[in-house]
């Protein structure tokens, strides 16, 4: 320790300090716990303006997690609008369609807004949290609006097939048999004769005796052996529809030509007959004389899910099984 003088002014001159062995030690404890307070107090300082304090630190914790339950929330939301775009082609391509609706444009079913921007309020945060934010409050507005549309184009398909239920009856739209589709409309690789040719309409699988049923109400058209669809069962459901049951193994009892049938009655049993390359049901259904994709004929019986997941099937297989 360096040594302290004070300044006696009888004497006058400077008389040295002297420290005991005790004070000396309180001087220098004091003198260290002094210096650690201050370099303590200037850490925490620093640490609390770069890092932030306690609560800052619990909040900034939150945002992270908000921001991602928001991204989630994004996932859900692209994933509910490719659900509603789904059920919208649907509504298009099949129920209007059949019904002979005109069509909703995709400006109709989008049914967007303009005027000032109602997501300024957004502006205020962060850019990356500011740009989710406008983005989930946008979409979250335009399912909105579509799904209040769709339910008005659904009121408007039920209005129709109420003032139109003997059309409704007769049009084909149930599935033929219980099974799963093989292979769908188009142009697809015959099994058997080993090349490419329009496929008009769909195959499903079915072991031989298998049920068939009548997909709507009509009058037996025809039931004989014809070509390579083996013994064939034609339906005239009136309206311009026809439906075509090929590869049968027997007729039910009673199906003969000129003899009504009505949806859900069993017409037929499925087989191997024909130029096929394994037991199904090979089903057609004609619109004025041209073949159509029967996939979209079956809406009285298939869930958005099923239709999404036999569309899937039909198209990615290229060979058929007739």
């Amino acid at each position: 320790m360096k040594n302290y003088y004070y300044y006696d002014e009888k004497e006058c001159q400077f008389i040295p300090v002297n420290y005991g062995p005790v004070e000396r030690v309180v001087y220098t404890l004091g003198l260290w716990v002094l210096v650690g307070t201050v370099i303590t107090t200037l850490s925490l300082s620093l640490l609390s303006f770069s890092v932030g304090s306690p609560s800052e630190i619990a909040l900034k914790a939150e945002n992270r997690a908000l921001y991602e339950q928001l991204q989630q929330t994004r996932s859900s939301i692209e994933h509910l609008d490719e659900q509603i775009s789904m059920i919208a082609n649907m509504d298009n391509e099949m129920y209007r369609t059949i019904l002979g609706i005109d069509p909703l444009s995709d400006d109709e079913r989008q049914a967007g807004i303009g005027g000032a921007d109602i997501y300024a309020r957004f502006d205020a945060y962060s850019d990356p949290s500011s740009d989710l934010l406008r983005w989930t409050a946008s979409n979250l507005e335009s399912i909105e609006r579509r799904i209040n549309i769709q339910k008005l184009s659904f009121k408007e398909i039920k209005a129709h097939y109420n003032q139109n239920k003997e059309l409704m009856s007769n049009i084909p739209a149930i599935r033929p048999v219980s099974g799963i589709i093989l292979s769908g409309f188009g142009m697809r690789r015959h099994p058997v004769l080993g090349y490419n040719r329009m496929h008009e309409g769909v195959d499903f699988r079915a072991r031989v005796g298998t049920p068939v049923y009548a997909t709507g109400d009509g009058v037996v058209k025809s039931a004989r052996r014809w070509r390579t669809y083996g013994l064939l069962l034609v339906i005239d459901h009136g309206h311009g529809y026809e439906t075509r049951y090929a590869h049968l193994s027997r007729l039910a009892d009673g199906i003969r030509p000129g003899v009504t049938v009505e949806r859900g009655q069993i017409v037929a049993q499925s087989g191997n007959s024909g130029v096929t390359s394994g037991p199904h049901l090979h089903y057609e259904v004609v619109k004025n004389g041209r073949p159509v994709d029967p996939l979209n004929y079956m809406f009285a019986d298939l869930t958005p899910d099923e239709y999404i997941e036999y569309r899937r099937i039909a198209d990615s297989n290229p060979m058929s099984m007739d």
